[in-house]
């Protein structure tokens, strides 16, 4: 079990995602300054009801599921606000939740076991196909890393990497997403993603 603090944001985080913050919040502010100066990572957690901005009086849900974020580079663009790019580690279970007087959240989490890393099957070679048909075609349009929410290395022949790209990438309901990120098969989530690209016309035959 640790114990660690807690962002909870309207999106889900999958391990190996990109996720880009801008932070101006007093409570996040302390936060990621004192997980930049340790080196620490944080909790990502959905949002399931509530604002992301704290509003007095209002309830927040989260979710009993998250990811653990680690800062990978930041920028302090003006007093007040800091830009942070992080990648998702370790996914964890929340055992019990804490808001504190300032609004932060904490909690004891216990961490899952990451995926076993599982080529991507035959059968949903297609789904690896067209993820890297779609990196292309926004590095041709010279769309950053950073507003692809993608970065290298580009594991397409790993089952687990590809089914979370496409979990991030689609509009799911945050629900939804977190039954994927709680899906610790690798190959079954890689096998209902490609029943969602199927059923929205987004997959060629195979």
């Amino acid at each position: 079990m640790l114990a660690i603090s807690l962002f909870p944001l309207n999106t889900v985080l999958f391990p190996d995602g990109h996720l880009p913050l801008q932070v101006f919040e007093v409570r996040y502010l302390d936060l990621i300054k004192r997980c930049i100066a340790q080196d620490e990572p944080f909790g990502v957690v959905p949002l399931l009801e509530g604002s992301e901005v704290q509003v007095p009086e209002q309830e927040q849900v989260l979710s009993s599921v998250g990811t653990m974020a680690r800062i990978i580079d930041w920028s302090a663009p003006m007093p007040g606000l800091l830009r942070v790019s992080c990648v998702g580690t370790t996914r964890f279970q929340v055992r019990n939740a804490e808001r504190l007087r300032h609004g932060l959240w904490v909690a004891d989490v216990d961490p899952l076991d990451g995926d076993r890393a599982v080529p991507v099957p035959e059968e949903q070679r297609n789904v690896a196909d067209a993820l890297g048909s779609l990196i292309r075609s926004l590095e041709k349009k010279q769309i950053s890393t950073a507003n692809m929410h993608l970065a290298p290395p580009y594991r397409l022949d790993d089952a687990g990497w590809v089914a979370n790209r496409w979990c991030e990438l689609l509009r799911l309901d945050l629900r939804d997403k977190q039954r994927l990120l709680l899906q610790d098969n690798p190959v079954l989530r890689l096998e209902l993603i490609q029943d969602l690209l199927s059923e929205n016309g987004l997959l060629t035959s195979q």
